[in-house]
């Protein structure tokens, strides 16, 4: 389900129209979250290392509104839930595109979630279908082999994208402190710097719970 919005009445029309003509409209920001209870958790309960942060990723940003925002046809539409698109590697050093449904159940998410992994192993290519395309979802990606204090995309400029796109990288220990490197690149017609220190913030409440 979305919901279109009155964009005369919204209170970001003008950043909108503002950053909506600009060739690159996304903006990004690189930080650490504090890692050392979620690992913990996932050590104790023997949960999927992967599906256990994504999770909580999607949770929180599902709670922001901003992160719902979507362009279609220069209209921006307000979604009721959105859903995961992350790319998944393989054996051959590939990786292919995939669609993982939200389910606010853990257990629901990760059975699925599961399965989806599973059949982008089995796969050749990048796998590019109609649910990876979809709008209403976050594209996601993991680089579990090096830290990074940065990141950026390839982008295709004439294709108007307005999809998040959220990073990983390799969790480092100092000081037994467990951190986790994540990059977030939001449109910054539809989401500020504010937007996304929520998202980060509830992601990191959600890490510790």
């Amino acid at each position: 389900m979305k919901t279109k919005l009155d964009l005369n009445s919204w209170n970001r029309k003008e950043h909108f129209e503002f950053f909506g003509g600009f060739d690159e409209p996304f903006f990004g920001i690189s930080t650490n979250l504090d890692f050392t209870r979620g690992y913990q958790k996932i050590k104790d309960m023997g949960y999927p290392y992967f599906l256990f942060y994504l999770h909580k990723s999607l949770k929180a940003a599902n709670s922001v509104e901003a992160f719902r925002y979507r362009i279609e046809n220069k209209e921006v539409y307000l979604y009721d839930r959105i859903h995961a698109s992350p790319t998944i590697g393989r054996e051959d050093h590939t990786f292919g595109f995939s669609f993982m449904e939200y389910n606010e159940d853990f257990e629901t998410f990760v059975s699925k979630s599961q399965k989806e992994i599973d059949a982008v192993k089995n796969s050749k290519g990048l796998r590019h279908s109609n649910a990876a395309k979809r709008l209403d979802t976050i594209h996601y990606s993991s680089i579990p082999w090096y830290n990074f204090t940065g990141l950026s995309h390839a982008r295709h400029f004439q294709f108007k994208d307005s999809v998040p796109k959220i990073s990983f990288g390799k969790y480092t220990k100092t000081e037994g402190k467990l951190t986790l490197p994540v990059s977030v690149h939001v449109h910054h017609g539809l989401a500020d710097g504010y937007h996304v220190g929520q998202y980060l913030e509830t992601f990191q409440k959600l890490l510790n719970e």
